[in-house]
C-alpha cells in the first residue's frame, strides 16, 4: 500500500471534517421522533461511498430503516470483502451528564488520547469506525490499490436489535455473495496492543415465575406451613450453581467447547492486572467457575446470572407477608457451539423439575442468540494480523469477548462465511454512555490498518 501514510496526512483534516458532519446528525433508531434524521443518514451513507469509488450504490428499503448497499466489483475472479457496519445510534441520555452536546462533536485532548478524541454519540459507536472503512475505500480507489472486489452492507437498526436485517439477508444471498465479512464495531486491548476479536458469547434470557398460594398470606398465621414462593425460587436459584460455581443444569456443557493450551496461552498475553481490576470494581476478591482466570470466565466460558428479581413487599415499612408470586429474570452467556434455544429448553426442564410440589412454576424464554468463534488459522484472522503487524509493528493478540453480536452469527448460518472483527475503539471510548468519544489517533489507525487487510487477504486466497 504506497504512500497511504502521506495520503492520510494529506487529507487528515478533511477525513475529520466528513465524520464530524456525519455525527452531527441525530440517527437515533429507538425514537420515532428522529425518523427524517435516520433517513437522512443513510442518504449521507449513499453519498460518502459513492464519493469513495464504489459504482454502484442504493437505499434498500425494509419493513424497518433502509440498508445502505454499495459495491466495487474489479474483477469476478478476485475475492470480494463485504463491510457490515451501521450508522444509527444509542439515545443519548441522560443528557445532563454530558459535558458537551452529544449531537455537537468537538475535540478535546487528554493523556491518553494526546492528538484529541471526537466528542459525541456515535463517534466509536459505529459511525467512526464504520467511516474507517468508507476512507479506506476512498484510498485505494484514488490511488489505484485495490486489490479484490468490495460489497458494503450499512444497516439503520443495530441499536435496536437489527429486526430486518436477517430478512434482507435472506433474500439477498446473491448480492451479499462474498469470501469474508468485514466488521469494525469492537475494540481492542490499547493503543500499544493491537488486539482482534475471535469470538463472541451468545445469549439465553428467560423470566421465571414461582406461585404458591392463591393469595398473599399473613406470615404469622400461615408462616411455616405454606410454601414461600420467595423463599423456594431463592433456593431453586442457588442450587443453579455447585462448590464451584459450575452450573448445574444436565446437559448444559455437552457442547462447551474447551480451547487448546496454544490459544488459551496467546489469550493470556494480553496485558491485565488483577489488582487494578478489584480496585476499579471495588472488590477484595475475584469469583467464578473454578480452574480459569479472570479473563477466560468472562469470554471463554458460559455463565447464568440473575438479572433481576422481586416479589412480596418491597415498600416503605413493614408488611407481614406470603407472597402468592415470586419472579427473577435470569440471563446466560453462551460460548460457540452451545445451541440457545435448546439451552433455553435446557433451563425450563431443569428449573421446573426442581420445584417442590408446594408451588407452581413458570419459565418464560425472551430473547436470545448463537456464539460465535472465527479460528485464528482461517486466512481472514491471518490477514488481520498482517495488517496490524504492518502498521502497529507488532502481533494482535487474539481476544474472545464476553458480549454477544447475533448479526455476526446471522451472517455465518446464512451466507456460509466468517466474519472478521477488526476493532480500533478502546473500553474507555464510554459507547452507549454519557461523553462517547473516539481518539482521532485511533480512526487514522483504522484507514491506515484496513487497506493492508485487503492485500494480504487478497495474496493468502490465491
Amino acid at each position: 500500500m504506497n504512500n497511504i501514510q502521506s495520503y492520510i496526512s494529506k487529507h487528515k483534516n478533511r477525513f475529520l471534517n466528513e465524520l464530524i458532519e456525519l455525527l452531527k446528525i441525530p440517527s437515533i433508531s429507538a425514537d420515532s421522533v428522529y425518523k427524517e434524521e435516520v433517513l437522512k443518514t443513510a442518504g449521507a451513507i449513499k453519498v460518502s461511498l459513492k464519493e469513495a469509488g464504489c459504482d454502484t450504490v442504493e437505499i434498500c428499503k425494509t419493513e424497518g430503516y433502509p440498508i445502505v448497499y454499495g459495491e466495487k466489483i474489479i474483477d469476478k475472479n478476485l475475492p470480494t470483502v463485504l463491510v457490515y457496519g451501521h450508522y444509527d445510534v444509542q439515545p443519548p441520555d441522560p443528557l445532563e451528564l454530558w459535558t458537551s452536546p452529544p449531537f455537537e462533536p468537538v475535540i478535546k485532548t487528554s493523556e491518553l488520547h494526546p492528538e484529541g478524541a471526537i466528542y459525541a454519540r456515535g463517534a466509536c459507536d459505529d459511525k467512526g469506525q464504520m467511516f474507517m472503512h468508507v476512507k479506506a475505500l476512498e484510498f485505494m480507489t484514488a490511488t489505484n490499490q485495490l486489490p479484490c472486489n468490495v460489497k458494503f452492507m450499512i444497516e439503520g437498526e443495530e441499536e435496536v436489535g437489527s429486526s430486518n436485517l436477517a430478512t434482507f439477508v435472506k433474500n439477498n444471498q446473491e448480492k451479499l455473495k462474498n469470501d469474508v465479512i468485514l466488521i469494525s464495531d469492537t475494540g481492542m486491548i490499547a493503543n500499544d496492543v493491537p488486539s482482534i476479536t475471535t469470538g463472541l458469547r451468545g445469549l439465553s434470557y428467560v423470566e421465571v415465575e414461582v406461585t404458591g398460594p392463591n393469595r398473599d398470606l399473613h406470615s404469622g398465621l400461615y408462616g411455616g406451613a405454606v410454601a414461600n414462593p420467595i423463599n423456594i425460587l431463592s433456593k431453586m436459584i442457588a442450587s443453579l450453581h455447585d462448590e464451584n460455581n459450575r452450573i448445574t443444569i444436565p446437559g448444559f456443557y455437552n457442547k462447551v467447547e474447551e480451547l487448546s493450551k496454544e490459544e488459551r496461552a496467546e489469550m493470556a498475553k494480553a496485558p491485565f492486572s488483577l489488582e487494578k481490576y478489584k480496585k476499579a470494581l471495588d472488590i477484595e476478591a475475584v469469583y467464578g467457575e473454578a480452574g480459569y482466570t479472570t479473563n477466560e470466565r468472562n469470554c471463554i466460558r458460559p455463565t447464568l446470572d440473575v438479572n433481576g428479581i422481586w416479589g412480596g413487599y418491597i415498600g416503605e415499612g413493614a408488611k407481614t407477608v406470603i407472597a402468592s408470586k415470586a419472579f427473577a429474570k435470569i440471563s446466560m452467556r453462551l460460548v460457540p457451539h452451545q445451541d440457545w434455544k435448546e439451552i433455553t429448553q435446557l433451563f425450563k426442564t431443569h428449573f421446573e423439575s426442581i420445584a417442590p410440589k408446594g408451588v407452581k412454576v413458570k419459565v418464560k424464554p425472551h430473547h436470545g442468540g448463537q456464539g460465535y468463534v472465527t479460528p485464528i488459522n482461517h486466512i481472514g484472522y491471518q490477514a488481520a494480523s498482517k495488517a496490524y503487524e504492518e502498521t502497529f509493528g507488532k502481533t494482535p493478540i487474539p481476544q474472545r469477548s464476553g458480549g454477544s453480536i447475533p448479526i455476526v452469527a446471522l451472517f455465518e448460518e446464512e451466507l456460509q462465511i466468517k466474519t472478521i472483527l477488526m476493532g480500533f475503539g478502546l473500553d474507555s471510548d464510554a459507547i452507549h454512555s454519557p461523553n462517547e468519544h473516539f481518539g482521532i489517533w485511533n480512526y487514522l489507525k483504522g484507514i491506515e490498518t484496513i487497506p493492508y487487510f485487503y492485500k494480504y487477504f487478497t495474496e493468502l486466497s490465491k
